[in-house]
């Protein structure tokens, strides 16, 4: 039996700055934006290459916006992918080198929530997907 992980619960406090950043900023793909009444609004988006997906929401996902720590997305290129961050005006930090194997090197960014992220280079099980 496979166990699929296909979504992460992302706490924000302001629902349309969070869809800006991950999906003008990151470029992941806004799968759907749902309001069901004032109260209540659900968002999907999903990283490009990724089978799974962040959610973000009111009146419906809980916890504290910024509680989310190590969250890790993998590339093929770490400078390409940092660039593109820079580029977007993601204030993203230095590649951190830990090895020299495969797997051992990173960069780091929060959302403006101050959820964590990092992004790992694995050139040897990337999925192909490009950051947009």
């Amino acid at each position: 039996m496979d166990w699929t992980l296909e979504v992460i619960v992302v706490p924000v406090s302001d629902l349309d700055r969070a869809k800006h950043f991950y999906a003008e900023q990151l470029g992941f793909t806004v799968d759907h934006d749902t309001t069901f009444d004032e109260n209540t609004r659900i968002m999907q988006l999903t990283p490009p290459g990724s089978a799974c997906s962040i959610v973000m929401g009111k009146g419906i996902v809980k916890g504290e916006p910024g509680a989310l720590k190590g969250v890790q997305l993998v590339v093929s290129d770490l400078e390409k992918a940092r660039a593109q961050l820079v580029e977007r005006g993601v204030e993203v930090g230095e590649i951190v080198r830990m090895n020299e194997q495969d797997g051992g090197s990173f960069i780091f960014f929060d959302d403006p929530d101050g959820n964590s992220w990092a992004v790992q280079e694995i050139k040897a099980r990337a999925t192909g997907g490009e950051w947009k």
